[in-house]
């Protein structure tokens, strides 16, 4: 018994000493509360929004990137309470509902802590509009967005409500491309930031589980062996001020409640010390019940959304958002809607090029495009080349656009464009200075050996010729710097090639033999399996090997196994 009693001091000392080193280090807990708001429906959302956008005040200018620090500490913390949380699982002591939740998910929250790490990488924030007010002052807009969208869903993410809000925001300030992109980032790191915030209160109510086991234990002990010293074992917890929290009253009564009847004193003291704040037991309890059934629902909410995430079409949600987007589709060519995905996010994000270097509005980059290509097909028609966006966004008539958003083009494109009016100048005259300078430098040294001027002449000759090699080299390696590849604009077929733009694929080839001509209808079979479509046909495009007089003797023949193999595919298919 004796040593049961040492054991019980001890771990009361210990759990003292390690809850000032948590007061020390850590923020208050006030600092620390989950991110809960007054929960609002898909409409109330959308009045939050503008409300928002109204109070939101940004900068432009590039500011300290916080978020990855954040996102560090939030990791160290989640690492810590699951540590916590396990040692309790494998001591057998009681986990609350929020607990069990975290604990049982930390392999995920793990999975999209390195998520959000890989896109988010070092400075990317930078670049993104900054608050200059409000709690999330110097902090990205964006993230203060998602802040909200999480707050007042309890952590939970719904496509739907979401853009809603994202869309009623931007009906009072839009938003960049950037940011739509940065969208479920900024949800992520929210996210894992109200995760923490949970595990955080987690964590102490363990601390006061476990102090409050401490002192049921030994008050148990007491009253079985001495009842009599029951007094001040009680005196002793009332000297060390334990915390006037829920987690520790709630834990202390259920472990006291229905024992001994030596037991009832511990409880009488514990009313009488509640009643100095007006409280009581009952009510003490039943707040702690609330409590932890809203963390399990603000942790299950988030994990549910931390997955939602990972499945949403995020491609479909910027185009559903983007206000650049909604003006490019008006392109009065009707071409820009039936592209594909990535030849309308490279016309955004040319739209987004020039905006940035103009210092200028996404949105009226997109709409000064539109009004180029609407004048040019009231002047040359629909059909025109000039009255489709993207002839003034990524071809010819980009420096048209520019100049009329009076965005200066940077020195690369300059030299980009020049290089392709003037392919031929642009090799020719840079490897002919390479070689007019080199060769100089080489004959003004001959001219202090050279004995006659047909010397220098021949040295020359030779130096063109040699120096020639290493200005078509360099030439060379500055155009492969310049001419970087790039993906020509494509039409979005995945739902089958239209009537309008019927295709055919021929193959061409030359008969030989009979054998030839059926090899070659049944990879003309295979290729027509392999792209099914009512739009797309295969033919061959043939003729014969050379010959000696116009008309061989197994021509017909040859012809004739063509035609049949054909016309046994077209019956087949």
């Amino acid at each position: 018994m004796k040593h049961r009693r040492r054991r019980s001091a001890w771990r009361l000392g210990f759990l003292r000493k390690q809850g000032r080193g948590l007061q020390q280090g850590a923020k208050p807990v006030a600092d620390e509360m989950p991110l809960r708001a007054p929960l609002y429906g898909t409409e109330r959302m959308e009045r939050h929004g503008r409300h928002l956008a109204g109070h939101h005040e940004v900068s432009m200018r590039p500011h300290a990137d916080l978020l990855l620090e954040r996102l560090s500490d939030n990791q160290r913390v989640l690492d810590r309470a699951c540590t916590t949380l396990t040692e309790a699982a494998q001591a057998n002591r009681r986990l609350t509902p929020a607990g069990d939740w975290l604990l049982d998910n930390i392999y995920l929250i793990q999975e999209q802590i390195a998520i959000a790490r890989r896109h988010l990488p070092r400075g990317y924030s930078r670049e993104l509009p900054r608050l200059i007010n409000g709690a999330s002052a110097g902090l990205p807009r964006v993230y203060d967005i998602a802040l909200n969208a999480i707050s007042h869903g309890d952590g939970r993410i719904d496509a739907e409500s979401l853009g809603r809000f994202v869309a009623a925001y931007q009906t009072v300030r839009p938003l960049r491309l950037g940011e739509l992109w940065a969208i479920p980032i900024m949800l992520r790191l929210a996210l894992i930031e109200n995760l923490r915030r949970v595990s955080v209160g987690i964590v102490a109510d363990r601390e006061d589980c476990d102090l409050a086991d401490a002192w049921a234990d030994r008050l148990t002990e007491v009253a079985e062996s001495n009842p009599k010293d029951l007094v001040l074992v009680i005196a002793d917890m009332a000297r060390s001020n334990p915390p006037v929290a829920t987690s520790f009253v709630a834990e202390l009564a259920r472990r006291l409640q229905g024992q001994s009847s030596a037991l009832a004193l511990p409880l009488t003291w514990v009313e009488q010390w509640l009643a100095e704040s007006d409280r009581t037991i009952e009510q003490m309890v039943q707040v702690e019940g609330q409590r932890q059934a809203a963390d399990q629902v603000s942790v299950s909410n988030s994990i549910g959304s931390l997955r939602f995430l990972s499945m949403m079409d995020w491609q479909e949600f910027v185009e559903s958002s983007s206000v650049v987007e909604a003006c490019l589709r008006e392109d009065p060519n009707g071409t820009y809607p039936l592209m594909d995905f990535a030849t309308r996010d490279r016309y955004r994000h040319v739209t987004e090029e020039i905006a940035r270097r103009g210092r200028l509005q996404e949105l009226a980059v997109a709409q000064k495009a539109l009004e180029l290509a609407q004048a040019a097909a009231v002047m040359h028609g629909a059909d025109d080349i000039r009255a489709h966006v993207g002839y003034y966004l990524v071809d010819d008539g980009r420096g048209s656009l520019e100049h009329a958003l009076s965005a200066r083009p940077t020195v690369d494109a300059s030299v980009r464009r020049t290089a392709r009016r003037v392919p031929l100048l642009a090799y020719t005259v840079p490897m002919a200075l390479i070689v007019v300078f080199f060769t100089q430098g080489l004959v003004v040294e001959a001219e202090k050996f050279a004995s006659s001027n047909g010397l220098l002449w021949l040295v020359g000759v030779l130096g063109v010729i040699a120096f020639s090699e290493l200005g078509v080299a360099c030439v060379n390696w500055g155009a492969t710097l310049l001419a970087t590849p790039r993906t020509l604009p494509r039409m979005d077929y995945d739902e089958g090639i239209p009537a309008s733009a019927r295709t055919v694929v021929a193959v061409p080839t030359m008969f030989g033999s009979v054998a030839t001509v059926q090899a070659l209808a049944e990879a003309l079979e295979v290729r027509f399996l392999a792209n099914r479509d009512r739009h797309l046909h295969f033919i061959l495009l043939s003729d014969f090997f050379d010959a000696p007089q116009e008309v061989l003797p197994q021509d017909e023949a040859l012809l004739a196994a063509a035609r049949h193999e054909i016309e046994a595919l077209n019956e087949r298919y």
